[in-house]
């Protein structure tokens, strides 16, 4: 009857430590996913603020300069269509390099992920 007692002591003990390796993974797993999520709105929240700003100067500059450039020509509508030109042609610029953009992006964000 020993014998039977050992083995159901040694299988009482496996499941106990299976269960606590259970928990501290389920832990961990929520403990990872929590500081993948922070640091996700973290950097949303703060892309979205800089890029509020960088948007706010960008249309500042962008009037002036079309301001600027429509007294070089001679006229308003001019030269307000050539700082549109230009956006549409660094539009375009951005478009054709979209796989390097991915790349580089997938690249950081994927160090920070599976660290």
């Amino acid at each position: 009857m020993s014998v039977f007692e050992d083995i159901n002591r040694t299988t009482d003990k496996a499941s106990n430590i299976g269960e606590r390796y259970v928990r501290a993974s389920h832990q961990y797993f929520k403990l990872k996913l929590f500081q993948q999520l922070t640091l996700s709105l973290s950097m949303v929240a703060k892309v979205m603020v800089i890029g509020a700003f960088i948007f706010g100067g960008l249309v500042f500059v962008s009037i002036a300069g079309a301001i600027e450039l429509s007294h070089a020509v001679d006229s308003y509508a001019l030269g307000f269509l050539l700082i549109g030109a230009i956006y549409l042609v660094l539009a375009m610029f951005i478009y054709l390099l979209r796989a390097k953009f991915n790349a580089y992006i997938i690249k950081k964000t994927g160090h920070k992920f599976f660290n």
